[in-house]
Parts: structure tokens; sequence; C-alpha cells
């Protein structure tokens, strides 16, 4: 029979795990609580950071339906559920791992699709989603204004041909 604080806390990480974008697992082991304070603020507002226990945490994460993540869960871990834009929160796991080599990124989950460690510092080398969405302005109104140009040169372009074949027939007309 599970224990009633056990079982409210694989409640409230299965709600965690349900209700984030993505989910990033790391190693905290050799990090002050100092720096925990730190990295938690580098993630920014839109995730959390939490000191998980293992087998609850795995049991959470099944229930929650995701089983990619069964092998990453040993040693001292730590999970950060990301609600908002993971490219933000990945490249502050990035960069504070860079800063405290003690920190280890083992994986994570991404709109339930499992992702190395690799691919998580792949996902911290995006352009976060707004610059992306402004680019994709940028260029979508650098063909309107091209089409624009082509639309607008179609007109000037017969206006000077007929102009053009006007002169030639009446300068044909005149030398006959």
């Amino acid at each position: 029979m599970a224990r009633p604080d056990k079982a409210a806390a694989v409640a409230e990480l299965t709600e965690q795990f349900r209700s984030s974008n993505a989910a990033v697992l790391t190693e905290y082991r050799g990090l002050t609580v100092a720096q925990l304070k730190t990295l938690r603020r580098s993630l920014g507002e839109d995730a959390q950071y939490a000191v998980v226990k293992n087998t609850l945490t795995k049991i959470a994460a099944n229930e929650a339906g995701i089983s990619t993540l069964d092998d990453l869960f040993n040693g001292p871990t730590a999970v950060a559920f990301i609600t908002g834009d993971p490219v933000t929160s990945a490249k502050g796991l990035r960069d504070f791992a860079k800063d405290n080599p003690n920190l280890v990124i083992k994986g994570g989950v991404l709109d339930g699709k499992a992702l190395s460690a690799d691919e998580i510092k792949k996902l911290a080398d995006l352009e976060s989603r707004e610059v992306l969405l402004s680019k994709l302005a940028g260029a979508f109104k650098s063909k309107q204004s091209q089409a624009a140009s082509v639309f607008q040169a179609l007109p000037s372009k017969f206006v000077r041909t007929a102009e053009a074949l006007r002169a030639k027939q009446a300068e044909q007309g005149g030398a006959e």
C-alpha cells in the first residue's frame, strides 16, 4: 500500500509532466544551494527546477505517458519542467553547465519526443521563438515588396513597349 505522502508526490509530478511542454533531467551532484538558486533564476519564469526522487519521478513519468526517460533516473536527479519556450530554458541550462561542470544534462522530453543531451544542446543553439517569427515576418514582407515591384513594373513596361511600337510605326509610316 502506497503511503499518502508518496502518492501525493507522484500525483504532483505527473501533473507537472502533463502540463509541461518539455522536461529536462539533470544531475546536480556537487552543486551548492546557492548555485541551484542561480540555476533556477537562469531558467526564467517559464521553468521550474526541482530535485526529485528517482523512483517516484519514474512512476509519475510513466503515468504521464512518458516511458522514454526510464534509463535516465539514476544518481541525484533534478528535473526542469518547462511550460514556456523550451529554447530559452535549454540555453539557461547549457550556459549554466558551461560555468558549472557539476551540472550534467542527462536528457529530456519535448512534446512527448525523447531528447538526448546532445539534442538539448542543439535546441539551445536555436534562436528564440520571437526571433524566428520576426525573421519569418521579414521574409514575408520582403517577398510582398518584390511582388509589388513586379506588378508595378508590368504596366509601365507595357506602356513603354506600346510607345516604342507606336514610334516605330510612325517612323515607318513617315518614311513611306
